[in-house]
């Protein structure tokens, strides 16, 4: 709903709630706002949350009943980041996973940290992302390190780039194949056609032998 908020320039007064100022009108101003935000968020809550937040006289108020039952205790929101944290640093690409999918895979453990209230910085997701890479990645990964500032790289950036090799690479390898394939045609063809024409000698070296035995016996 945050963006909801702000676009509707509230999401001041939901994150901060209503500051008294000496400017009457401003303050009834503001608390008209927040009593806009605080019927937004009612109508966006099913009922057992609207009961939770049946007492609260602010949005921010209300907004922190939910932030609260949302993430859990301080306790429990700990130990889910860090749950989360281990997932990340656990991520590794597989051999034959497309790059998108790979990023999006990425991108949801991030994601979910940061719905936590936990910031990753860009610069730590690029770089674990290098780091993760499957080994056909090796040299591009390599060369992408030396050649850009990471700090400033974005993540959009480098999946552009590795897309990019992956297009070669899977290029290379279809051409590859169809080498291969075609090599392999051509010598179970050579075979075929020398097995069909047999040995031309073994047949008369037989009956050879056959008679010249019959032939000194006599």
């Amino acid at each position: 709903m945050k963006t909801v908020f702000r676009s509707l320039e509230l999401w001041d007064l939901v994150e901060s709630g209503v500051v008294e100022t000496k400017d009457d009108a401003m303050t009834r101003e503001n608390k008209k706002r927040d009593a806009r935000a605080m019927c937004l968020i009612q109508q966006a809550v099913d009922g057992p949350n609207l009961d939770r937040i049946s007492e609260t006289k602010t949005a921010h108020e209300a907004w922190e009943v939910l932030r609260k039952q949302c993430q859990g205790t301080s306790k429990v929101l700990s130990v889910r980041i860090q749950a989360l944290r281990q997932d990340f640093e656990t991520l590794q690409m597989g051999d034959d996973e497309a790059v998108q999918d790979y990023i999006s895979r990425v991108i949801s453990v991030v994601n979910q940290v940061k719905a936590l209230g936990h910031k990753l910085k860009e610069s730590d997701v690029v770089s674990k992302v290098l780091r993760s890479l499957a080994p056909k990645f090796d040299w591009v990964a390599v060369a992408i390190e030396e050649s850009k500032e990471l700090a400033t790289l974005s993540l959009d950036d480098l999946c552009g780039t590795l897309q990019a090799h992956e297009v070669r690479v899977n290029r290379t390898q279809r051409t590859y194949v169809k080498t291969n394939e075609k090599a392999l045609h051509v010598k179970s063809e050579h075979t075929s056609s020398s097995h069909s024409m047999g040995d031309p000698t073994g047949s008369s070296w037989g009956d050879g032998r056959g008679r010249g035995r019959g032939f000194i016996r006599g």
